[in-house]
């Protein structure tokens, strides 16, 4: 999966780490890291061996946002030209957002502009203490427009809105208040806390944590009524499952189940 990339790197099984990998330039994005990022989401997603997906950066940085280069040659386009290569960047968080299996971001350094939004927009954000994220756009007379939902999903609409407002770099203990960061560790603690993570992930039944991450989507898209119907066929659908019915055997047997051996 990742002999053809250049920006990033794809290593692991059961749990995939990418790595973005520019980091004499604080790994920002650009086209070609968009759309690495892009295809190896749609593969992690499709090939369906992957039980958890940790993202995280080379060297010092998270991700920096926007390269420069990139930035310059977006001064030159039209509109139909942003258009289209914001969709593109959209397509890239679409693409993570479809992914199944519990998402991690690994935030080793600093997390700016579309870097602050590739953590918000994965379920777990597990930051060094001396990491900082912020969304610098307004500063450049920009917005964080496709990020933005990503961001009002993890803090909410008003906070997202000041964080937007001010463009203010936060460091790590005031994100993790806000809820942009879930927890926040000593550096050499990282890859610690991000492994006894993905070990409680991986103590779940592989389909049950799935249909976890759906159930909680669902209830805060769908109407009461119909996520009340949604929830009682899931939880029906579990027991009837292979997958339910090794677990709960193993439980009254007292031993382990299947997918943890």
């Amino acid at each position: 999966m990742s002999s053809k990339y250049e920006s990033i790197l794809v290593v692991g099984e059961p749990a995939v780490t990418i790595t973005l990998n520019r980091p004499d330039i604080h790994n920002p994005f650009d086209e070609r890291m968009i759309a690495e990022l892009t295809d190896c989401f749609l593969k992690i997603a499709k090939d369906g061996k992957a039980r958890a997906l940790v993202i995280t950066g080379a060297g010092k940085s998270f991700c920096a946002g926007a390269d420069l280069n990139w930035m310059k040659r977006m001064g030159q386009y039209s509109r139909a030209d942003n258009i289209a290569d914001a969709g593109k960047l959209a397509a890239m968080f679409s693409a993570l957002e479809a992914i199944e299996v519990p998402t991690i971001a690994k935030v080793n350094g600093a997390a700016l502009g579309g870097g602050a939004g590739l953590v918000c927009a994965c379920d777990f954000a597990i930051a060094n203490v001396k990491a900082k994220i912020g969304f610098s756009e307004v500063k450049l007379g920009l917005l964080p427009g496709v990020i933005s939902p990503y961001v009002i999903d993890r803090v909410g609409g008003k906070r997202a809105a000041q964080l937007f407002m001010t463009g203010e770099r936060l460091d790590a203990e005031m994100a993790r208040r806000l809820g942009l960061f879930d927890d926040i560790t000593e550096p050499d603690d990282l890859d610690t806390v991000v492994g006894n993570l993905l070990t409680q992930i991986l103590t779940g039944g592989p389909e049950a944590v799935k249909a976890c991450k759906r159930l909680a989507r669902a209830g805060t898209r769908m109407p009461r009524d119909d996520f009340r119907k949604y929830c009682i066929t899931a939880i029906a659908e579990a027991r009837a499952s292979a997958e339910g019915k090794e677990g709960v055997s193993a439980f009254l047997e007292k031993r382990e189940p299947a997918w943890r051996k």
